[in-house]
Order: structure tokens, then sequence, then C-alpha cells
């Protein structure tokens, strides 16, 4: 554009989780618009009816910093300056060519929602399953299917990470604990129903290795009726994890939280009375998912190889190898991102090629106009508040190009409704959104109280799974059952 004055900069961006909705923020309240040198329309897609993404569809319901980052993500979006446009399927929906007619930039915010691969023989056994599924599944997520296997009494997660535990903290904790969050109705019935008596984490480093967090770790002591069970073997500790325990506070507290808890741990097996366990291991490297004759194709072990610090922080493996009889293993060794039509894609690294967040093509040149933030930028590492800097650089070099940018043919606000209106999408509008959240809210009140072993509790929210529904009730329509 050659004069962003003459009308707003139009921006769409893709994906209304916390890199979309901290992009948008920044951008509104970026040095040239509070001096008044740009004014700015910001539509805001989502594949999903609903906004928050991975808050929504990607964290366990019972972790206790989400309703923080639920209520600032719904403060930005409830200003009224900023246009949510939910049930719109990129690719599907809306293409880039659509968007670029339309908009004078675009912002990819799609994240990752697939499991990184782990490449050893028996993954693909029965009862072998990504950890990212399985959390789409007790989310609620509407594209993934309303049952689920839960049929093992002993189960693997393998991983280190804060999904790792939140896999297992669901899977160990009971369910009645859970109904005073916004657990669906079918993940609560399948998950009353588990066998579960053992979980068991494995990760291949040593205990001041590990990627999760303090907050993460202590939750794991809250669930009710259900014992954590450490090894001391696993305990090993060598110059540089002395090094990061020293420097770091971080690893200083979950180190700590760890050795305390072996420290009071009985030494007697017996002496533990809770009717499920939690295992902690470290220094355990997967090798083989095993079947057995009684059980073919079915998961039925699995083989780790121990491994050993190598005084650098790394690990080597020890040619011991360890086998656990298991009959299920949830794989939580990371996301990874999702090509996007039209865009170049590094499938090794599993994000959009960019500098900085300015999308390049095949040839390494910038895409005029085309920007990315977030996972789908820099990959599934780091926290949540990490993406508000990715955010910060992409719309800094977006703003820095804002005169060089190609001007929308069609900018007014009104053709992408006219367009999406014309091809029968049936979106949703952050009016629609609110319609949505009273509805998942009035059915947790008119549930029937949680019994935990704290007493009766008011359910918080059911949440509703259904996309036709999601869509119909934020439409107006009635929606039945």
């Amino acid at each position: 554009m050659t004069n962003s004055q003459q009308r707003p900069l139009r921006i769409a961006i893709i994906g209304s989780g916390p890199a979309g909705v901290y992009a948008a923020d920044l951008l509104t309240k970026s040095a040239p618009v509070a001096i008044g040198e740009l004014t700015l329309s910001i539509d805001l897609f989502d594949r999903y009816p609903t906004p928050y993404g991975l808050i929504r569809y990607g964290v366990a319901p019972d972790h206790p910093r989400i309703k923080g980052i639920v209520n600032a993500l719904h403060k930005v979006l409830d200003r009224g300056d900023i246009r949510f446009f939910g049930n719109v399927d990129y690719g599907t929906d809306l293409s880039l060519t659509d968007l670029q007619r339309h908009y004078d930039a675009v912002v990819f915010a799609t994240g990752a929602i697939k499991d990184a691969d782990l490449n050893i023989p028996g993954v693909e056994l029965e009862g072998s399953f990504g950890a990212a599924d399985f959390v789409s599944w007790y989310d609620g997520h509407p594209d993934v299917p309303r049952e689920w296997p839960l049929d093992a009494k002993e189960v693997a997660v393998i991983g280190n990470g804060n999904v790792a535990l939140d896999v297992a903290r669901v899977l160990s904790k009971h369910a009645d604990e859970l109904l005073v969050t916004e657990i669906p109705e079918n993940v609560y019935r399948i998950l009353k129903e588990s066998p579960v008596t053992d979980v068991h984490v494995f990760g291949r480093r040593g205990p001041a290795q590990v990627k999760f967090t303090p907050l993460e770790l202590r939750e794991l002591s809250h669930s009710h009726d259900v014992d954590i069970v450490l090894y001391p073997e696993d305990f090993e500790f060598d110059e540089a994890s002395d090094r990061e325990i020293q420097k770091n506070n971080q690893v200083k507290t979950m180190v700590g939280t760890l050795t305390n808890w072996i420290a009071e741990q009985p030494e007697d097996a017996a002496e533990l009375t809770a009717s499920r366990r939690l295992h902690l291991h470290f220094l355990q490297s997967p090798v083989e998912i095993v079947d057995s004759a009684d059980t073919p194709g079915r998961v039925a072990g699995i083989r780790f190889e121990r491994q050993e610090l190598d005084g650098t922080g790394g690990v080597r493996g020890t040619g011991e190898f360890v086998d656990y009889p298991v009959q299920a293993v949830y794989r939580a060794i990371g996301y990874f991102g999702s090509p996007l039509p039209d865009l170049e894609f590094d499938h090794r690294r599993g994000v959009v090629p960019n500098d900085g967040g300015r999308v390049l093509d095949a040839e390494g040149h910038f895409v005029p106009g085309v920007y990315t933030t977030g996972w789908i930028k820099r990959g599934p590492v780091g926290l949540i508040g990490h993406t508000k800097g990715d955010a910060l650089e992409t719309i800094g070099h977006l703003l820095d190009a804002r005169a060089e940018l190609p001007a929308a043919a069609e900018p007014a606000e009104d053709a992408v409704v006219e367009l999406l209106a014309g091809r029968g999408v049936e979106y949703t509008t952050w009016e629609g959104w609110l319609a949505l959240d009273a509805h998942e809210k009035a059915l947790g009140a008119a549930a029937e109280p949680a019994v935990t072993h704290k007493g009766e509790v008011t359910r918080e929210r059911v949440k509703v799974v259904s996309r036709e529904d999601m869509v119909g009730i934020s439409n107006g329509a009635s929606v039945g059952g």
C-alpha cells in the first residue's frame, strides 16, 4: 500500500490460539496505531467453531493456568476491534488467493497439532497412541472420535515434557476428580471405567534434564488416591547436571521436589496404599514396543535401553536393556506442524520457512504480505508465554513493510462476509462464542454436583463436543440433547 491512511490496513490472521490473538493484540497496540498514524482492520479466522486453539483443545482440563490465559485472550477479543470468524478452514473455505484479494497482509498462526514421529519397531501396534490424539480426545476436539480404548491396566508414557505429564495425570487420576473441570461427558464416562493401576512415565535423560516445569511436576502430587513412585537408580547427576542445578532455579526446584519425594517414599512397596500408581523413570531410551504370542498385533510390553550421563548434559547407552509389561503406550515426544496449502513447508522441522516471521518461497525470497507466528513459525518448543515474543518480531516486520504491502483489490470489510456466505460456509462469530460459552456453563450449573474426595462441588461447565452442535448454538439454532 502506498498510502495506508486512505483506509484501514486490512490484516487476516489464520488461527485464534494464543499466537494469533497475541499478534492481533500487539498490532492494535503498536506505536503507529497509538499515535494515529495507522488504522487497522483485523479479522481472525479459525477452523474450529470456537476461539483459543491449543488452550481449548491441547491442554489438560485440570491445568491451573488455563483460566488465566483464557481470561486474557477473552479480554482481547471482547474489545470489539478484532472480528472472529470460526468454523472457517483455510485451504478449503478460503485460499491464499482469496485472502490476498481481501487483505493487505496475512499472518499464519496455525500452530502444531500432530505428534512427532517415534521411529522404533512396534510403534504401529494396536494400543500404541500419539499423545496429541489422546489430548484432543479428552479435550473434546470436534474432529476426533468420541470413543477411546482405555482397557490397559499398565500404561507407558514416553516423554519428559509437560504434555507427557498431562497425559500421565489424566490417565492415572480418578475420573470423579475431573468433574470440577470442563471435561466432556463422553470423556468422563470412559475414564470412569478405566481399569488402569499403573502409569509409567519414561524420560531419556536424567532428573536435571527434564523438559517439564515445576508447576506441572507439583500437580502430580495433587491427585487423590495416586501414589508417585520413583527409583533411586535413576537419580544420577554429573558435572553438567550440577552446573544446571546451580545456575537454573527452575531445574533446582524440580530436582529438589523429586529428591524430596524419593526421600519420603517408603522402602517397602507394600506401604504404597493408593489404588493407582504413577511411576517416574529417568535414563531410559525406548528401543521397541512389543506384542506377545497371547496378543499378537497388540501392545504387550516395551523395551528400553538404560542410559548414563556423559558429563556434558547428554546421555549414552549402557547396553543394558529393561522390559516393562504394559498394554498401552502413549508417545509424548513433541508436536509437529502441518503443511499449509500454497505455502512452502519444511518437512524436517515442521514449520513454514520464514525469516523472522516473513514467509519465504521455494527460492528463499520473501512472499509479499505473508507472515507467520507461533509454533508454525519456530516449531513446537517453549511455553505459551514465549509466543508473545514471536508475535512481536513478526508484526514488527509487517509494520515496517506496511508502505510496500500489496494492496488488497477488494478491502471492504463486508466483502469477505459475502464471499463466505456465497460459498455456504456456516461461520461463527465472537457473539456466537459468547452464546456457546454461556450454554456450556449452564450445562455445568444444571449438572448433578460432582462428588470428589473433598465433598460435593459444582461443575464448572460441560464442554459441547459436536461441531454441528457448536455451530448451531453459536448461530442461534435450537440444539437437542
